[in-house]
């Protein structure tokens, strides 16, 4: 069966997305066993902005009067995608690693990429394009995810 070797960018991309991924997560976990997840999320947050800030500056044509030229509507929608979608949701991603392992939280991460999709299939079914591979990894990670929750679950009842 030959994957999808036409996308090797792609592939590579992940991968290295999954091992940052994780490390954020580890590091997060130890975190936040000494600090408020508020406090760690508004640092982490201040540094994307700051390091976002320099790589746009450097590669593109810099900031300049039309990057910022957004309408009211435009300004809204970004307040609560900035609020509601990212800033509430990592911080209590944070604050779960009180109770979570990052190994269940990172299962958890590699869920996503299958819910856009599945959205995705959901909002525009007729653009269905996924090979059967994608259907076999998808598999391999939600049951991945459930068999991690079988055996936490069998683990708990083994210590009490």
């Amino acid at each position: 069966m030959q994957t999808e070797l036409k996308f090797l960018l792609g592939i590579l991309l992940g991968i290295s997305s999954a091992l940052f991924s994780t490390l954020f997560a580890v590091l997060n976990g130890k975190f936040v066993a000494e600090h408020n997840a508020s406090t760690i999320s508004f640092y982490e947050f201040i540094s994307g902005v700051v390091f976002i800030s320099i790589c746009l500056f450097f590669t593109s044509d810099g900031f300049d009067r039309e990057f910022f030229n957004l309408s009211l509507s435009d300004l809204g929608f970004i307040f609560i995608l900035a609020s509601i979608c990212t800033a509430y949701a990592f911080i209590a991603s944070v604050h779960v690693m009180k109770y979570l392992t990052p190994y269940t939280l990172v299962l958890t991460y590699n869920l996503e990429p299958i819910y856009g999709i599945l959205l995705a299939l959901f909002l525009f079914p007729e653009s269905e394009t996924m090979s059967t591979s994608f259907y076999l990894g998808a598999s391999l990670i939600i049951s991945t995810v459930v068999l991690n929750a079988i055996f936490k679950q069998k683990s708990n009842k083994i210590k009490s």
